[in-house]
């Protein structure tokens, strides 16, 4: 019988070990975002336009081909006399031809396929700030959702002991069946709202795995952090410095003019002649051999691509517009969120600092009276529901002035709110 004990504590011990490793770790921020980086797909598609744009730097900077013609002529079938064959005249011709390329187009071609790259690089930037702002949102929301299932576990616990308490003193006689029966009702609120919160739980934490392109079972994937908030350190006017010198989008917008004037560049030199150099050798029967040269001018007297030309330069202007239309959005998106994530700070200094332990102190002082009869039964329920709604206000403002940091790091093009 000893024995059976002790294989059997030994099993649930191996058991337990055995569950404990194949749980992961929570993953923290920076783990969340590495892999966000090595595995989303979207952000992994989006590196091949880069990867495109150097190829067509390739392209652009290749020179024309050259033109190798061979021919034959004076070739006589219907010849009938004895001494002259078909080939007796024949004349064989080589020529070979090369178009030379004027006003630099080539290198333009090359420095406009450039700075084409550069604005790919900065559109996958602007990429990648947009999706990790998705990201630290659905992270947000992951450990908002803990906080409030960690809040219903524990109200519920609460109540459960205030029934606990109350059913001993029904026993006694000192409350009434009704004010128990009203105590047991009231627990359903507290049931509903843990079954609420496991369902948000669970429902960030699919979409956390969505961005991830993670297939593993939601109960085995967890994350963690810290779900508290902090004071702004930076001023209005340096968040908006910082973010006209990073915002990736901005940057592009930037580039897209100086691209623009460089096409402008090559449109002029297309209009330029370009001449094609040839060369050729020959026989010319009997005995006479020779080579040539020649020059090809195409005489632009109608098409110097003007159209091009007026279509680049009015696209510099356009540029330029997008490029104003661009730094205004990065003002007022760094506005809009730092009045956002100011106002959430505002409201939560007076919870921390006041409400939350008023209403804990509100809760007990009012259970107490109404354990020793000086308080009525509504009157404790209403200070528990103004607890429960309190707590969860705070909770939930914490998850605004985290959502409302990732808003103001998404405007500035960088986390400077971790």
């Amino acid at each position: 019988m000893q024995k059976l004990r002790w294989l059997c504590c030994t099993w649930i011990l191996l058991s337990s070990v055995v569950v404990v490793a194949q749980t992961p770790a929570p993953m923290t921020w920076e783990q969340v975002r590495q892999r966000f980086q090595q595995d989303n797909p979207t952000l992994l598609a989006g590196q091949l336009n880069i990867d495109e744009s150097k190829a067509q730097e390739i392209t652009a900077y290749l020179r024309p081909n050259p033109n190798l013609t061979l021919s034959g002529d004076q070739i006589d079938p219907f010849s009938g006399g004895p001494s002259h064959g078909s080939l007796a005249y024949f004349e064989p011709v080589a020529a070979f031809s090369y178009l030379h390329e004027r006003e630099h187009k080539r290198e333009l071609r090359r420095e406009s396929a450039q700075k084409a790259t550069g604005i790919a690089v900065s559109t996958q930037a602007d990429l990648a700030r947009t999706l990790i702002f998705a990201l630290r949102g659905a992270f947000v929301s992951t450990l908002q959702a803990k906080a409030v299932l960690q809040l219903a576990k524990d109200n519920l616990a609460y109540y459960d002991h205030v029934l606990e308490i109350s059913r001993i003193r029904f026993q006694a006689g000192d409350i009434a069946q009704i004010d128990l029966d009203r105590l047991e009702l009231q627990r359903v609120q507290y049931e509903s709202d843990l079954q609420t919160a496991e369902v948000n739980l669970r429902t960030a934490k699919i979409q956390l795995l969505t961005l991830l392109n993670d297939r593993r079972p939601v109960e085995q994937f967890d994350v963690s952090g810290r779900f508290d908030f902090g004071e702004l350190l930076l001023s209005r006017d340096e968040f908006r410095r910082i973010a006209l010198d990073t915002r990736p989008d901005l940057r592009a917008a930037v580039q897209a003019v100086d691209k623009a004037k460089t096409d402008h560049k090559l449109a002029v030199a297309n209009g330029s002649t370009d001449p094609t150099l040839g060369f050729d050798v020959g026989r010319n029967p009997p005995i006479d051999q020779y080579i040539g040269v020649g020059v090809s001018v195409p005489l632009r007297i109608f098409d110097r691509n003007q159209g091009e030309k007026l279509r680049t330069q009015l696209d510099i202007t356009r540029n330029e517009r997008l490029r104003d239309a661009a730094e205004a959005q990065v003002f007022s998106d760094v506005d809009s969120g730092y009045a956002t994530l100011n106002s959430t700070v505002i409201l939560l200094q007076p919870y921390k600092a006041k409400y939350l332990q008023q209403s804990v102190r509100v809760r007990d002082t009012i259970f107490f009276s109404y354990q020793h009869g000086g308080a009525s039964l509504l009157d404790f329920l209403n200070a528990e529901s103004e607890y429960r709604a309190v707590q969860l206000n705070y909770v939930n403002l914490v998850g605004s002035y985290l959502t409302a940091a990732a808003q103001l790091n998404l405007a500035v093009g960088r986390e400077v709110i971790p």
